[in-house]
């Protein structure tokens, strides 16, 4: 179990911009692939974006590509989460999650059978 730690929720206005971090307590993060996933209320979890630690290959979900970016610090062993261009839509509960690749597939996975360690969540709620 990977212990990760989110940061960064709040109350934004649309068009408004926001930083998630993602805080992974593990040896190296390089081995692992980190996702966003989002919750709101009454809708089911569903993948915002990831990031293959190693290469640094990337999933959007369409209705945050052009505003959202996810990026990483291996020594750090944080992943960021820079939200741009905020909607009323998009708020929900942000998750971390993490992955440990067996394999290295030419699409990163971001899905959520895929990831095994889940943070806390982080608020984040964008009204006007």
């Amino acid at each position: 179990q990977v212990q990760l730690v989110e940061s960064g929720g709040a109350l934004v206005q649309p068009g408004g911009s926001l930083r998630l971090s993602c805080a992974a307590s593990v040896f190296t993060l390089e081995y692992y692939t980190i996702g966003w996933f989002r919750q709101a209320p009454g809708k089911e979890r569903e993948g915002v974006t990831c990031i293959r630690s190693s290469d640094g290959n990337t999933y959007y979900a369409d209705s945050v590509k052009g505003r959202f970016t996810i990026s990483r610090d291996n020594p750090k062993k944080m992943v960021y989460h820079e939200m741009n261009s905020l909607q009323p839509e998009d708020t929900a509960v942000y998750y971390c999650a993490a992955a440990r690749p067996g394999v290295i597939t030419v699409q990163v996975i971001c899905v959520i059978p895929h990831f095994g360690s889940w943070g806390q969540g982080t608020q984040v709620t964008v009204s006007s």
